[in-house]
């Protein structure tokens, strides 16, 4: 993240430390992530136990972050890039805490799933799904920390290949629940969790397009892709 030079090494310090601990919150959700989608997969209870305790430290990390944001703007009353650097931070991270709440959700339907053989049948499409988000959430921290911002703007664009497997995936646990109303438990469950999945992919989406705007100065949120390509 290119924070700038300035006059007062405290200054370039506080940011640089911030940098540090949005990166330290994405590592740790990025960990959260992947152990919640191993515990649904390949039935990983001892994954979706250690997600749930990590839920506590996401939610404190990103409170001090919040905090430390609004010590800086108050003593630095920064301008131009460094106020688009804090603004983007605050966003960032509050991303981070939903992706966070997201995985604990998919860690607390994994352990009521594993014993239910039925939800099986959908793995393979959930595991689609968990792939692309994966990939989606690893970048757009990469993004963010090397402030790619063309690279952003691909990664953003997968999101519409996840919403597509979320909308198949609806459709094939509708057929399943017609077959016979019995499945309505685990049809229900499974569907959280790919809508769980879906998000985390709108969250990383929301990370690269902060990306475009700490780099551009320009808010890409509810345009086109081929808008935002042109813009930037």
């Amino acid at each position: 993240m290119n924070i700038g030079q300035h006059i007062s090494q405290e200054y370039n310090d506080e940011l640089e430390d911030l940098r540090n601990r949005v990166l330290s919150m994405g590592r740790l959700v990025d960990q959260q992530f992947s152990d919640a989608s191993q515990a649904l997969l390949k039935g990983k209870i001892d994954l979706a136990q250690k997600v749930a305790k990590l839920d506590y430290k996401v939610n404190a990390m990103e409170v001090a972050i919040d905090e430390e944001c609004a010590q800086i703007i108050a003593r630095r009353q920064p301008a131009a890039i460094d106020l688009r650097n804090l603004f983007t931070v605050i966003k960032v991270v509050t991303d981070l805490e939903r992706i966070g709440d997201e995985s604990e959700k998919i860690a607390r339907f994994a352990s009521e799933l594993s014993t239910d053989t039925k939800s099986m049948n959908f793995y393979k499409s959930l595991k689609h799904m968990v792939s692309i988000a994966k990939a989606m959430l690893a970048d757009s921290l990469d993004c963010y920390a090397r402030l790619d911002s063309q690279k952003a703007l691909e990664i953003s664009r997968m999101d519409a290949e996840l919403d597509a497997e979320f909308e198949n995936l609806n459709r094939l646990l509708s057929t399943y629940l017609l077959e016979d109303t019995k499945n309505i438990e685990s049809t229900l469950k499974v569907t959280w969790c790919a809508r769980a999945i879906e998000r985390v992919g709108d969250h990383a989406k929301n990370i690269c397009e902060y990306v475009v705007y700490v780099v551009h100065g320009r808010d890409i949120r509810h345009i086109d892709d081929k808008s935002s390509q042109d813009d930037t």
